[in-house]
């Protein structure tokens, strides 16, 4: 029912329910809600890794609860993260459930990533530095990697189905879901841009730039999927920010920069990560949570080598 791997990481659930599995999420439909689980999977360079990050799922779940709690004015599709009394039998251990698992509404999905950039970095900065313009909005001659730009500017992405996603002007988002849809996503996500933003500046970390997915249920446009986690978002330590070079970042860098440095060609299957980057990692995941909520992460995980 739970698959873990060497190293205490949650890597697949088998739950007797319909299931579509993502790069990280097992998907549970319960009829007229999902169940959502954020397993420990890690994906780098469009592979799932076989090595896991032990309370990565924890992390990301419990980072979304905070932000759906706190946006003002915001409608989503969180409703609770217990599991509903009596859906699993009572013999089926489900510890491994605890603190990953999202009880949500259904709905109908928007074919869009709804990218809102604050600072100029990864696709957006080869952009920039090929056209002077990301998604065809123009910005100032003479930045340089990680400037923050004069406002934060939406940019949507297609929804690939295999590779990588697309990002494309605003205006064929328009042609395609209609301009009155177009600006109210534009204008929801530029809202939560800005009240995140301000809440985490305030607490220690930079958002450069983050993507929303959003949904219809009961006709009514809502916020889904995980919110403002180090999976969707790129937070950088505001006290280390420095433009003009890749900032630290609370995210999966040290599992990047060791595939890069491994030799993997990303074609073959990819390696085992190391316990250090397996550990370091997961440092960095759970910091930018407490730093942004001041709590602490529930955690069953032992490190190698711990009494039990």
């Amino acid at each position: 029912m739970f698959q873990f791997d060497s190293g205490g990481a949650l890597m697949a659930t088998n739950l007797p329910f319909p299931k579509h599995s993502g790069k990280v999420r097992d998907v549970y439909d319960l009829g007229d809600q999902f169940l959502i689980i954020s397993t420990d999977r890690i994906s780098a360079f469009d592979s799932i890794l076989p090595s896991g990050i032990p309370d990565k799922g924890r992390v990301l779940t419990a980072t979304s609860e905070f932000w759906f709690s706190h946006l003002s004015g915001i409608r989503h599709h969180w409703i609770t993260g217990d599991l509903p009394p009596g859906l699993l039998p009572d013999l089926i251990d489900t510890s491994p459930l605890v603190g990953r698992s999202m009880i949500v509404r259904k709905a109908v999905v928007v074919p869009y990533e709804c990218v809102v950039r604050g600072y100029l970095e990864g696709s957006g900065l080869k952009e920039y530095q090929n056209f002077g313009q990301i998604c065809g909005i123009e910005l100032p001659a003479g930045l340089v990697q990680c400037d923050r730009l004069p406002e934060p500017i939406f940019t949507p992405a297609t929804k690939a189905a295999s590779g990588h996603d697309e990002n494309v002007p605003w205006q064929r988002m328009a042609d395609d879901i209609g301009p009155p849809l177009a600006n109210e996503l534009r204008n929801l996500s530029l809202d939560i841009f800005s009240q995140a933003s301000t809440y985490a500046q305030q607490h220690g970390i930079l958002i450069a730039d983050t993507k929303f997915e959003f949904g219809f249920a009961d006709g009514e446009l809502i916020l889904i999927d995980e919110v403002l986690t180090p999976d969707s978002s790129r937070f950088w330590p505001a006290a280390d920010y420095h433009p003009g070079h890749p900032q630290q970042s609370f995210d999966k860098q040290f599992v990047r920069e060791w595939l890069i440095d491994s030799g993997w060609d990303r074609e073959s299957p990819p390696p085992a990560l190391p316990i250090d980057v397996i550990l370091r990692t997961r440092e960095k995941y759970i910091e930018a949570y407490q730093m942004l909520t001041g709590r602490q992460v529930p955690s069953i995980y032992v490190e190698p080598g711990s009494d039990f």
